[in-house]
């Protein structure tokens, strides 16, 4: 695809699944008493309060991955603040699963409409603009789903880590955190770089996009 075309259909897939991942953080932490995405005016879908330049550079060059500023939350407001990380951390992940099954029903509704009225939509001049919508929605659901699976991986600062954390023994926390920091971030550039890191989520982004389209 030519890259010109490919970043203008990928800006507003970007824009829209990074905002709304971290809303769905920020949502989440909402719901559990606390207030702090609330004061920080993280609540919103506007991509000025979420995107981070960095990520959102990674992300258009490499069309996999990327990653916006992270909502400030307290998990001091939770009644269980371990489960409750772990719930917060699912939200993210989660909401661009949902939006990748989304844009994929819109995909197939597309498909199964222009199929019966293809050839009237090329003779009325408007057969490119038809296979330029199905096209963004294909993107859209590569974007999400790399979104998603990308932040599943247990590496700190990815959602992830916090996930893997609610789930083993506070002893191994300890662990988890010794990639906190830089560490974590130069280790998943460096996995992007080599490709390492789409050998490991291609195969379960490719299968899931199959499934679904």
């Amino acid at each position: 695809m030519n890259t010109i075309y490919e970043l203008l259909l990928l800006i507003p897939v970007l824009l829209f699944s990074l905002s709304l991942h971290e809303f769905m953080h920020g949502y989440a932490s909402y719901k559990l008493g606390d207030p702090t995405p609330k004061s920080q005016g993280r609540l919103t879908l506007n991509p000025l309060a979420h995107l981070d330049p960095m990520g959102s550079l990674v992300l258009i060059l490499t069309r996999r991955f990327g990653w916006a500023k992270p909502v400030p939350i307290n998990p001091n407001y939770y009644k269980n603040p371990r489960q409750g990380m772990m719930l917060v951390s699912l939200a993210g992940p989660g909401a661009n699963f949902f939006l990748a099954a989304v844009f994929a029903l819109i995909a197939r509704v597309i498909v199964f409409f222009s199929s019966s009225t293809l050839y009237q939509l090329q003779m009325a001049g408007y057969g490119n603009l038809v296979q330029t919508i199905f096209v963004f929605f294909q993107l859209a659901v590569i974007i999400n789903l790399s979104l998603g699976f990308f932040n599943l991986l247990p590496v700190p600062p990815l959602d992830g880590s916090k996930i893997l954390m609610g789930i083993l023994p506070p002893k191994f926390d300890k662990y988890i955190r010794k990639l906190e920091g830089p560490y974590g971030m130069i280790l998943l550039l460096l996995l992007a770089y080599t490709g390492v890191l789409w050998s490991v989520i291609g195969p379960l982004v490719n299968t899931v996009y199959g499934l679904l389209l």
